[in-house]
């Protein structure tokens, strides 16, 4: 072996050495793990589930956090958000979301609709609010509000409602790794707690998949 390819071999040994230390470390009291494990159909990449309300405020505060772990896990993961449904009127947020996600501005406004909601105070889970909000974001409103009443976004909304129950979401934000763990703010501790046992729980995850 070329002293190149030793020390490549070494990296990849210590890479490993430090995932596992970091999948130790995580309390077994900051997450638990399905039964029955859910499937997943990510390819070779770890799938990550986060189960979010725009309403919340926890969610509010998890997201900068996210958004830096997300840019240093990359191409590694399969990340999907599902807009929890468990409570009167959330549903008005989930068809955002997805009427957000089919017009292609998902990727522009989902940190504007957090920050504008909670920051600003806009209550934009009310209709007239939001489509005014649209409006001033250069969106065609009554377009959206279209997709928005539409059968697909009313089947998607209904879709996600099915998936708390399996995942066994009982509170936002909750994350559930590769259809095995799953993990909260309040299970971890708080929001930077949490972002710690997702990387863990990931690396578990991916150690597991190597095995097979």
């Amino acid at each position: 072996m070329t002293p190149r390819l030793a020390r490549l071999a070494w990296l990849a040994l210590l890479a490993l050495a430090l995932a596992s230390a970091r999948a130790q470390n995580v309390s077994e009291r900051q997450y638990f793990e399905l039964s029955p494990r859910q499937p997943v159909a990510s390819g070779e990449r770890v799938e990550v589930i986060e189960f979010f309300y725009y309403g919340c405020p926890v969610c509010y505060e998890a997201q900068p956090q996210i958004a830096r772990w997300l840019a240093k896990a990359g191409a590694n993961i399969e990340y999907k958000r599902v807009p929890a449904v468990s409570a009167e009127g959330w549903d008005s947020f989930a068809r955002t979301y997805y009427a957000l996600e089919a017009t292609g501005l998902l990727a522009r406004l989902h940190w504007p609709l957090y920050d504008n909601h909670h920051f600003d105070g806009r209550q934009l889970n009310e209709e007239k609010n939001l489509l005014a909000w649209l409006r001033s974001n250069g969106v065609d409103a009554e377009r959206f509000k279209q997709v928005r009443d539409s059968a697909e976004i009313s089947a998607r909304v209904d879709a996600a409602q099915k998936m708390l129950d399996p995942y066994q979401v009982r509170g936002v934000p909750t994350f559930v790794i590769d259809g095995r763990y799953v993990t909260s703010a309040r299970l971890a501790g708080g929001v930077d707690e949490m972002v710690v046992v997702i990387d863990a729980l990931v690396d578990r995850a991916r150690q597991e998949r190597r095995k097979k």
